[in-house]
């Protein structure tokens, strides 16, 4: 596999770099990166992450990173996650708090809930209720997500990165399980990539039945509320899984708040000629100035979720059955 990490590859303009993501020779990895910089969005961090996880250390090749973004690669954990020895020149690492969330590996409930706990102190979120349950809810179900559906052996690669300037904080995790169109399948039929994705990101739809709303231990809203939530506050989302690539689009801030339960009623762009991505990659921005009070924000997104299920049931019942 080789992947290159441009100069530049965050949620609005990732497109680039997943088109040069290699798939080929799935037993090697080679990483290369621009020669002068490199700033990127914290899901391109968690996919090298999870895709190094697959691989052993000797057949890994790094290059050796500039030196105006050496010293962000290494805080991030990247070379010490994929087993790789710091460059002899870099800097110290200093305390990451207030900055960003190094690369963590979750593969169950417990190391989950202490991602999350300890979250919020390393963002400096604790004096903004507001905020911190925005982002505890969207890293616990994003997390989950992985745990139920993906089957993923190395688990979800998680990393976060607030950004000062425009006062948001960016989210990504990525694994190398089944991918969403294998998980979905198990309930319902997505002959396509971009046909699955639309599937997960609807309210009340999983893969572990086929039950409108899901059950009570999954029903089916990780990813619609997510995907809500940077509806609301006028963010980037994308969700990119086997060859397809979902991406919400900002909205004018002018713009009526309006959720909607299909996704591609939303403003968005789509494609399904990626490179295959043997898993699921998700990356979200939440703008801190932005978000909602929590509790208005979610009664929002169950409203929808809530009237989608009442609509579809509704219409399964109305459907003629024919007796023998």
């Amino acid at each position: 596999m080789k992947i290159y990490i441009p100069n530049s590859a965050f949620l609005g303009n990732i497109n680039h770099f997943l088109r040069n993501f290699d798939p080929v020779s799935p037993g090697k990895l080679e990483i290369t990166a621009n020669e002068k910089w490199t700033s990127v969005h914290p899901v391109v961090l968690a996919m090298i992450a999870a895709l190094g996880s697959t691989v052993e250390t000797r057949h890994i090749q790094c290059i050796k990173f500039a030196a105006k973004s050496k010293n962000y690669i290494i805080r991030m954990g990247l070379l010490n996650f994929l087993g790789l020895d710091p460059e002899e020149d870099a800097v110290l690492e200093h305390e990451p708090a207030g900055r960003f969330i190094p690369l963590s590996r979750i593969r169950n409930s417990d190391e989950a809930t202490k991602f999350i706990t300890n979250m919020i102190p390393l963002l400096h979120l604790q004096d903004k209720p507001t905020q911190a349950q925005t982002l505890s809810y969207i890293a616990s179900e994003l997390v989950r997500n992985v745990i139920e559906h993906a089957q993923a052996e190395h688990g979800a690669i998680i990393c976060a990165q607030y950004y000062k300037k425009s006062n948001s904080i960016g989210i990504g995790i990525a694994d190398t399980g089944i991918g969403i169109k294998k998980a979905i399948n198990q309930s319902y039929p997505a002959l396509t990539d971009m046909d699955a994705i639309r599937l997960a990101l609807q309210p009340g739809i999983t893969g572990t039945t086929k039950r409108e709303g899901g059950t009570p231990e999954n029903a089916g809203a990780g990813l619609f509320f997510t995907k809500s939530i940077a509806s609301v506050n006028r963010d980037f989302f994308i969700i990119y899984s086997g060859k397809a690539l979902y991406k919400l689009l900002r909205k004018p801030t002018t713009s009526r708040t309006v959720l909607f339960a299909d996704p591609f009623r939303d403003k968005h762009s789509k494609d399904e000629t990626y490179p295959y991505w043997k898993g699921t990659v998700v990356g979200v921005d939440i703008a801190l100035d932005r978000t909602r009070e929590f509790s208005k924000l979610l009664d929002l997104i169950r409203e929808t979720y809530g009237k989608e299920i009442r609509e579809r049931r509704k219409a399964r019942y109305k459907k003629p059955r024919f007796t023998s």
